[in-house]
């Protein structure tokens, strides 16, 4: 990792690392009080980096060698950097974990039988990864990372198999789709502004009319722009308003109800189906981090 360009009193902590020959996987938390920006590059490894308690707001990226210094994005809750390649990052105070997992590149081509090449294009989608089952496989990973089962060692053996096969399936797709045919930046951040604000969720119908589009040209045009159906990105958004809510110390019955949710086992449920976890084992875990 090269040196941060500016970074306050930052406190780093790992909380849980297991390591294989093709991964390191780390729990780490960060305690960062100020403004802070850090250039990050990984020469020979990918690095996943996926937030377990709310990423802030206003984190942004960058690929400034091949984006210029101003254009920033935002930060997701599950971001790649590829082997070589420098990813600028920006943003406020922090107080988070995150899952990190250090892949070797050399294995994951020897994996996918083949190079992976990232374009301008592909490096875009890198900064928010909204694929359910890269998701799904990293809360695999952090779980035996934090509580070691039989035959540990040998499972994150086969979890970073699977994760250099989804990674090499994620930047392949990316590869194929089509340049054209996504929605503009201007219409993803209407979209990304309404999702911020209180209240239900809402309706394809409302977002469709606030980008003056068809159902339909919305949910076409948003896949190919962030690779992920509307519906699952909006249900993400959701759960990332609602964590905060949660670490804030509303109660679950608060919460649901806030956000349109018929009842608070309702809203459980779709929390626990979008973090693994409940809405009470994240505040504790929450505390843990805070403590």
């Amino acid at each position: 990792m090269n040196a941060p360009d500016t970074l306050e009193q930052a406190t780093v902590i790992v909380d849980a690392e297991a390591s294989v020959p093709a991964m390191t996987a780390q729990i780490v938390r960060y305690d960062i009080p100020g403004p802070s920006a850090a250039a990050l590059s990984f020469p020979g490894k990918y690095l996943v980096n996926m937030c377990l308690t709310p990423r802030p707001i206003d984190a942004r990226a960058c690929y400034r060698a091949h984006w210029g210094a101003h254009r920033f994005e935002r930060l997701g809750d599950i971001f790649l950097i590829p082997a070589g390649e420098e990813l600028f990052i920006k943003g406020g105070s922090i107080r988070q974990a995150s899952l990190l997992c250090n892949l070797d590149a050399e294995r994951i081509h020897e994996i996918v039988g083949e190079t992976l090449h990232w374009t301008d294009q592909q490096l875009a989608t890198t900064i928010d990864i909204t694929s359910a089952s890269i998701r799904a496989l990293l809360f695999r990973i952090a779980g035996e990372v934090r509580h070691p089962g039989l035959a540990a060692e040998r499972m994150l053996e086969f979890l970073s198999g699977e994760l250099a096969i989804e990674l090499g399936r994620y930047c392949i797709e990316v590869h194929e789709r089509p340049i054209g045919g996504g929605l503009a930046g201007w219409r993803l951040r209407l979209i990304d502004e309404r999702l911020a604000a209180e209240g239900a969720a809402p309706t394809l119908g409302e977002l469709a009319s606030l980008c003056n589009l068809s159902v339909r040209q919305l949910t076409r045009g948003f896949r190919v722009s962030r690779g992920s159906s509307i519906g699952h990105y909006v249900e993400q958004r959701r759960m990332e308003a609602a964590k905060r809510l949660l670490i804030a110390g509303e109660s679950v019955k608060t919460i649901a109800f806030g956000m349109g949710f018929a009842s608070p086992s309702s809203f459980t449920f779709a929390f626990r189906r979008a973090t693994g976890i409940s809405p009470s084992q994240f505040r504790h875990r929450q505390a843990r981090v805070a403590s």
